[in-house]
């Protein structure tokens, strides 16, 4: 099946996610001179980050200069700071796996309006693969239509997922859950672009996926793709409150109803004040989402690295993981 018609701002990331492919493209070709460094132990970032990411947002304000920007390494510092809205930018998922020659990295845009994901490109320049999303009207690969796979047992399926490698992340979190997972499970894999790796979900590709510690720009182009390709997207608990929780499971339903099971136990617990801040936070984003969305990125990172001094509570809402329920731009 051909891709339909597509949406003039789904254009626009396409434009931005080719522009910032070719940059990246011509720097493999030469990485010893890379200019890399260091934002913390194990988290890089190349000049061909900030080129990238100034050449997507160059294409999008040319485009549409009254748009927000949420992007890896410029935060906000570009565009309208209020919008409806925000164009949610990673101009290089897999930065590492980029500067040691690795084949595995993408480019990942999203544009959210009023807080939901309604378009979504990620560009692996290595492949020349192009998944594109638009809210209702189904996902592709290039021009093939998307679909999760159709497996219903654990034991058959390919599950991805990442690593912890930063400095206080919890290691021993992630070998338990791996145990849990791994002897269940047909096999378990980490390639390193999470952005990447929801793709190859919304493709069939993997039957699952799960990961902790990842930021809206890791996520919010990947997750349409799966939810329009029939797949559900969520928390470890199974709840739709993922996309600033630092932890995110997809999957196609069978598998992900599995994962939710087995999961469910590592879903990351808020303390008290944490949740009266992520309150405060949901009243702000019905006034002025653009700024409430940089605002929990914010409070989600200071929460990683801070020790929880009160008795924790689970967050939790009513609402279950769906497929899409919100009507296309």
């Amino acid at each position: 099946m051909s891709q339909p018609t597509l949406h003039p701002m789904l254009n626009i990331a396409v434009k931005a996610a080719r522009a910032a492919g070719a940059i990246i493209n011509r720097a493999s070709l030469d990485l010893d001179v890379l200019k890399i460094n260091t934002k913390s132990p194990n988290d890089f970032v190349t000049e061909v980050d900030q080129a990238a990411e100034e050449a997507i947002i160059d294409t999008i304000l040319t485009a549409y200069p009254g748009h927000g920007i949420l992007a890896e390494e410029s935060g906000r510092e570009r565009g309208a700071k209020h919008s409806d809205f925000v164009w949610i930018i990673d101009p290089l998922d897999g930065t590492t796996n980029f500067i040691h020659g690795f084949p595995y990295y993408c480019v990942s845009i999203a544009l959210a309006f009023r807080g939901k994901v309604e378009q979504a490109v990620v560009y692996d320049p290595t492949r020349n693969d192009l998944f594109i999303a638009s809210k209702g009207r189904g996902a592709y690969l290039n021009d093939k239509r998307l679909r999760v796979s159709k497996r219903t047992r654990l034991a058959d399926s390919i599950i991805g997922t990442g690593f912890p490698f930063r400095k206080g992340d919890n290691f021993q979190r992630y070998l338990k859950m791996m145990e849990d997972v791994m002897p269940l499970c047909a096999g378990l894999r980490r390639p390193g672009a999470a952005a990447l790796d929801l793709c190859y979900v919304a493709a069939g590709m993997y039957d699952g996926f799960f990961e902790t510690g990842l930021n809206p720009w890791d996520i919010a182009a990947g997750a349409l793709m799966i939810t329009e390709a029939g797949g559900l997207v969520g928390n470890f608990t199974g709840e739709s409150d993922f996309m600033h929780q630092r932890e995110i499971l997809a999957g196609s339903p069978k598998i992900y109803g599995h994962l939710v099971k087995l999961l469910t136990p590592y879903s990351r617990v808020i303390t008290a004040e944490e949740a009266a801040e992520a309150k405060a936070e949901q009243d702000a984003a019905q006034a002025t989402p653009a700024s409430a969305l940089a605002a929990s990125i914010a409070a989600a990172e200071q929460a990683q690295t801070e020790a929880p001094k009160r008795k924790a509570i689970r967050l939790r809402k009513k609402d279950a993981p769906t497929a899409g329920d919100d009507a296309p731009l």
